[in-house]
């Protein structure tokens, strides 16, 4: 009786078990879905997988963010609910299996709730046609940047023409954020292309991780754009000393935060032979990042009154944080500010803004951080002032993130304040941040779209650059 009684349990077990795998098999598989905010539409995979202990695993790529393999901290389904923790990233997704193929559901982070349809499969990553493939007609080397004046070691890659040399040379510097040295963004690896068209062209090109990313040492946290420039100065002095290189016709290239890196640097080596400054802004950053929350919101259609209500409590909030210098003092006028604008302000309203808690949490902690202070407080204009040798300006007409005619015209008043003539000041037609052919400029389109750099723009800028070293 006793061995019936053991046989029945390990069959209703073994039953169970079946039951349980069967269930999972529901959801095991690849899965994915977008998430759709303010026109923005940001492609997201979940890989969900069964362990060994009976439970669920997964992880989560971010194809546009070049981002794969993101650890998810627990997996959960009871009968047709699905639920999906990232504490790593404080996001969370909660669904319901629809059908053989579909999960409808809610994807929460910072405070607010986005709806978010998953599919069976994963999506398909846009091409990218004009990303080089080797082998290349030129010398690719990897290479290590001294900076001893911020004891830290920064990794790149060091790229000359066929020949002899001595050859003209550029160094390119990043844009915001922690930017590998082909400061890949959304699946794009425009550093790595413009390192190929410029070698291609005759210029040697050193590319690098920005400290603390990649091969690079330095902490990335703390660190501000003179950090940046510190960093940057080394690798300008590193150019210098290279025995391949052209000491007279060495050249500085920067996008966005990059140029304010590259004119800071040549405004300390005035032998610098040139600069190039791509979507570079020219007024303070107070004022930029108005003005580039204004052109954003305003392409995703929010309404005029509220709209003007917004950008009233992001100008305060950015002057705060751009001229108290009490840190602790700076994050509760913030949150003062933000109660005073919410008391205005309908729940709908509030909700159509995303001013929730957690969201004024993470806005403090981002207006706190030492890099956003120093970029809100800086003004680019007197360094632009300091530029002698010939410049550069590009920047694409439907660019939302630095909008071209305020940041050109303010560029090209500084460098004749300066008795700077050489400089050329280009508006280029149909291109967005990054200087692709785009329909709105919105940074929704910049995965979407195949091109890397519009053809206009590399060939405007090696075109100049090979006319000022000749």
């Amino acid at each position: 009786m006793k061995t019936f009684n053991l046989l029945l349990f390990l069959f209703f077990t073994l039953l169970a078990g079946t039951a349980a795998a069967q269930q999972q098999s529901r959801v095991t598989g690849d899965w994915s879905g977008a998430l759709r905010v303010m026109g923005t539409e940001l492609p997201l995979v979940f890989h969900i997988s069964p362990a060994p202990d009976g439970t669920l695993t997964a992880t989560m790529d971010s194809p546009k963010q070049g981002a794969k393999g993101i650890p998810v901290q627990e997996v959960k389904l009871a009968q047709d609910s699905l639920y999906i923790d990232m504490k790593a990233i404080g996001g969370a997704y909660a669904g319901k299996i629809t059908g053989p193929e579909t999960i409808d559901g809610q994807w929460k982070q910072g405070g607010q709730s986005f709806p978010m349809q998953l599919k069976k499969g994963a999506t398909e990553e846009t091409k990218k046609p004009q990303e080089p493939t080797k082998p290349y007609p030129y010398q690719e080397t990897e290479v290590t940047v001294e900076n001893k004046t911020a004891s830290n070691t920064l990794a790149g890659t060091l790229t000359t023409p066929q020949g002899k040399g001595p050859h003209p040379a550029v160094v390119l510097f990043t844009g915001s954020g922690a930017q590998d040295r082909d400061q890949t963004i959304l699946g794009h690896k425009p550093f790595l292309l413009l390192a190929d068209y410029l070698t291609r062209q005759g210029f040697a090109v050193l590319r690098l991780d920005d400290r603390g990313v990649g091969k690079s040492g330095g902490t990335f946290a703390t660190a501000t754009t003179e950090d940046f420039a510190s960093d940057a100065e080394a690798a300008f002095n590193f150019l210098k000393n290279h025995p391949s290189i052209n000491k007279k016709k060495i050249g500085l290239l920067g996008h966005s935060e990059g140029a304010l890196v590259a004119a800071k640097v040549a405004a300390r080596h005035p032998d610098a032979a040139f600069v190039a400054l791509l979507a570079g802004n020219a007024v303070p950053g107070t004022e930029l990042l108005v003005a580039q929350n204004k052109a954003l919101l305003q392409n995703a259609g929010v309404p005029q009154a509220q709209l003007q209500k917004y950008l009233a409590l992001r100008e305060a909030q950015f002057k705060v944080a751009a001229t108290e210098a009490d840190m602790t003092k700076a994050a509760e006028k913030i949150r003062q500010l933000e109660q005073q604008a919410k008391a205005g302000m309908t729940e709908q309203e509030q909700q159509q803004l995303g001013l929730t808690d957690q969201a004024a949490q993470t806005l403090v902690a981002q207006l706190s951080s030492p890099w956003m202070r120093y970029y809100l407080a800086y003004d680019p204009a007197p360094t632009l002032r300091q530029l002698k040798m010939p410049v550069l300006a590009l920047n694409g007409s439907k660019d939302l993130q630095v909008p071209a005619q305020r940041n050109l015209s303010a560029t090209e008043k500084a460098l004749k304040a300066a008795g700077n003539r050489k400089y050329t000041i280009k508006e280029l037609p149909n291109l967005n941040h990054l200087f692709q052919t785009a329909e709105t400029g919105s940074p929704a389109e910049y995965g979407q779209l195949e091109e890397t750099v519009a053809p206009i723009a590399l060939e405007t800028i090696a075109n100049w650059m090979k006319e000022v070293v000749k």
